[in-house]
């Protein structure tokens, strides 16, 4: 398969923005190139960092992968559109060229490495081997092209507060599952029924695959849908590792599923738009229950009344 790699190079203190920006676009995973972030290893909106100095530009800029084919045209067009909206005259460069799926879904594979998260969660790329120690809980990963190989803040963010939540035999969502690592994590915890959505059909694909490779198939189910569009509860948790506008959307039809006393945790949300997830929440019957900060991102738990 063929993708087009598109990367904008921009001032700094803006990738973050770009690198949601293109998150919402529905890229196909998203990277980031900075000098700045090798002694800062994945500080920034890229969930898998290429860290080979080789191949970073002098200036710092944000990667996004579109299939190839109908429709890129446009995605494109509103790409710049928005850059050209929220950046408000600020200097940028962007950049496309064709690219085969191998040649970007392999390159960041040498910096890949087993990574702990929370008190006994492992996340373990599928080809490193791993010793765990007494009492850890190993979610084995090919992320492929799709979002989620467990490095990214949000992503830790929301596996810790899983890890915390979960004590066994609960039902659980997970929207927008990409890779499909916190549904895996999900049933590894001890969840009874997990069922795994998302809109692109590349993830569900990749999702699919890696619930299979963990030998969770009998507990987790991927589906291809838009947010809980056509999903009943009672649920025990929804969670949603996706971005601040799309949480907002989900907020309402979260509270509507889960089960009083059940956990909506909201994660993928950049620090500068936690007030507006907050605003969302209110008038619905969802409670704060707290909240988790790394970096810039912020992950919110609110609990059904």
């Amino acid at each position: 398969m063929r993708w087009l790699e598109v990367a904008v190079a921009v001032p700094r203190e803006h990738l973050e923005e770009v690198g949601t920006l293109f998150a919402e676009l529905g890229t196909g995973g998203v990277t980031i190139e900075d000098p700045a972030l090798f002694s800062k290893y994945l500080d920034g909106p890229g969930d898998c960092v290429a860290l080979d100095p080789r191949a970073v530009p002098a200036a710092p800029r944000v990667k996004g992968y579109f299939p190839a084919g109908e429709g890129v045209g446009a995605r494109l067009a509103e790409l710049k559109r928005r850059l050209d909206s929220f950046l408000g005259g600020a200097p940028y460069q962007l950049l496309v060229r064709e690219v085969e799926e191998e040649d970007w879904a392999g390159a960041w594979k040498a910096y890949y490495r087993p990574l702990a998260v929370g008190k006994r969660l492992v996340v373990k790329p599928s080809w490193e081997k791993y010793r765990p120690l007494p009492g850890q809980v190993v979610v084995e990963l090919d992320p492929g092209m799709a979002f989620g190989c467990g490095t990214h803040p949000t992503t830790r963010l929301s596996l810790a507060v899983l890890e915390g939540l979960l004590r066994g035999g609960e039902t659980v969502v997970d929207v927008g599952t990409g890779s499909g690592i916190l549904a895996i994590a999900a049933a590894l915890l001890g969840a009874r029924r997990v069922l795994a959505v998302d809109n692109d059909p590349v993830a569900v694909a990749v999702a699919r695959e890696n619930v299979e490779r963990n030998r969770v198939q009998d507990v987790v189910e991927v589906r291809e849908g838009d947010l809980l569009a056509g999903i009943a509860g009672p649920l025990d948790v929804v969670v949603a590792n996706i971005t601040a506008g799309a949480v907002v959307r989900l907020a309402p039809a979260a509270a509507g599923v889960l089960r009083p006393g059940g956990f909506f945790l909201a994660s993928g949300i950049i620090r500068e738009r936690e007030e507006e997830v907050r605003r969302a929440l209110e008038g619905l019957p969802l409670s704060l229950a707290g909240s988790r900060l790394l970096n810039s991102w912020v992950t919110l738990i609110a609990r059904r009344e």
